[in-house]
């Protein structure tokens, strides 16, 4: 088994609504399909973890200050669409399979129902000093 890290933005795919505005069936909907997934993912035993983040203004960043205490700033940040949102890490047979949880995911209704198409990165984690040569 392999584990995966599916990164899902701000970006809202094909629609430029923000959730908060949507009406609250399609929100309701959304989410449902949310936990929906989540849940079929925690009963195959391939969910690791899954976790959504605040708001992007509780951010801070931290820079190590080699003379003094870390050196904190509110930014800056990227722009709203490349602000992660949340991420899931899952344990899976292959490459292929975490692509298919991705799409599954991407596909969460917005508004009318109609999906998303948002887009989840896909990114293995390191298991080896192997991983640290391929390039």
């Amino acid at each position: 088994m392999t584990k995966f890290m599916l990164l899902m933005n701000m970006d809202g795919g094909n629609c430029e609504t923000p959730m908060l505005e949507w009406d609250e069936a399609d929100m309701k909907a959304h989410l449902q399909h949310l936990e929906n997934h989540v849940a079929r993912l925690r009963d195959s035993g391939e969910l690791v973890e899954v976790n959504a983040l605040t708001w992007p203004k509780h951010a801070k960043v931290v820079r190590a200050a080699s003379v003094a205490a870390p050196v904190l700033t509110d930014g800056p940040y990227a722009e709203s669409k490349e602000v992660l949102a949340g991420y899931m890490i899952v344990d899976v047979e292959s490459e292929e399979r975490a692509i298919e949880l991705a799409a599954e995911q991407s596909m969460a209704p917005g508004p009318g129902g109609v999906p998303l198409e948002q887009p989840i990165e896909v990114r293995r984690l390191m298991d080896s000093d192997g991983d640290l040569q391929d390039f």
